[in-house]
């Protein structure tokens, strides 16, 4: 099974940007538009694209939805859209404005049975986050931690119409240090629900590394791309096993 690479933009204020580690005093700048950015993605040959709105995750309500629409109407690839989604209605939103999937977190953990009626309601159009650290859920933009394990509450969606699971390890995202490989590879073990790794990719080895942890469906890659250290076509040529240990695409 190919890994699917999901390049993402991250929003705030209407700029593309990157939190090291969720900290929003922790702001790296790109001076890139964000619809041209989708666009070199669609013309690098992705498939899938990963959009955060992070004054929305702060606020708990979407709160770009204007400019996420322009952007995928921009392109013609399926796109998955998170960023303080807390009601049906901010998912309704979403999905008007063109995405595939929207994501959920905090409102999921802290009310589960709503987060089961949202899944019943939007069947495979879902994405369940359980960013963690230490393998405990954090929630409210990493600010709280549960008493929640990640591998457990995949456990427990198995067998559920959740379009996948996106684990992020808040220690390692944005830092290009490499994801947390043995807690992804377990909750993708854990049930039947896709998982998509999040948070870390810094190098294309993490990449060729990711491919080999059957049965992990996708792969978040951000800062990396803005930073030059990996290349999009490269990553996705190696992704689908096209690319080998010593080759390089385009």
């Amino acid at each position: 099974m190919p890994l699917t690479i999901l390049p993402s933009i991250d929003l705030r204020g209407g700029k593309v940007i990157r939190l090291k580690q969720g900290d929003y005093a922790q702001q790296l700048n790109y001076d890139v538009d964000p619809i041209a950015t989708a666009r070199s993605f669609a013309a690098a040959g992705a498939t899938w694209m990963h959009i955060v709105d992070l004054d929305g995750a702060k606020e708990g309500k979407p709160v770009q939805t204007d400019l996420i629409a322009s952007i995928i109407s921009s392109v013609n690839i399926d796109v998955e859209v998170g960023g303080g989604v807390r009601t049906e209605e901010d998912v309704k939103t979403l999905i008007g404005a063109g995405a595939r999937r929207v994501v959920v977190g905090t409102k999921a953990i802290e009310d589960w049975p709503w987060f089961e009626e949202l899944v019943r309601k939007f069947p495979g159009q879902t994405v369940l986050a359980l960013d963690a650290k230490n393998g405990f859920v954090a929630t409210r933009g990493w600010t709280e931690t549960s008493s929640l394990r990640a591998v457990e509450i995949a456990k427990r969606v198995s067998g559920w119409k959740i379009g996948a699971i996106l684990y992020t390890d808040v220690a390692k995202d944005g830092m290009m240090t490499g994801p947390n490989f043995e807690q992804t590879h377990q909750l993708a073990l854990a049930g039947d629900v896709p998982v998509i790794a999040s948070g870390g990719v810094g190098t294309i080895e993490h990449i060729r590394r990711l491919t080999m942890l059957q049965p992990v469906w996708g792969c978040i890659v951000g800062r990396s791309l803005y930073e030059g250290t990996v290349d999009l076509q490269e990553a996705i040529g190696v992704a689908n096993g096209h690319v080998g240990n010593h080759e390089k695409s385009g």
